[in-house]
């Protein structure tokens, strides 16, 4: 993956963790910390496929 998708990879982790600072539904924060765990699970299989010389 480019180093460009990487920081939109990064950008989006931030972007939800700031989300689910602000928001207080539930339902809203379920689908949030869901989102967020598949961004954080995009940026571990890249770091993997770095560290592989991929």
């Amino acid at each position: 993956m480019s180093p460009s998708a990487r920081m939109i990879v990064e950008l989006n982790i931030k972007h939800y963790q700031g989300l689910l600072k602000a928001e207080t539904d539930a339902s809203k924060r379920q689908t949030i910390s869901k989102l967020l765990s598949e961004e954080e699970a995009k940026l571990a299989e890249l770091l993997t496929q770095e560290g592989k010389g991929k």
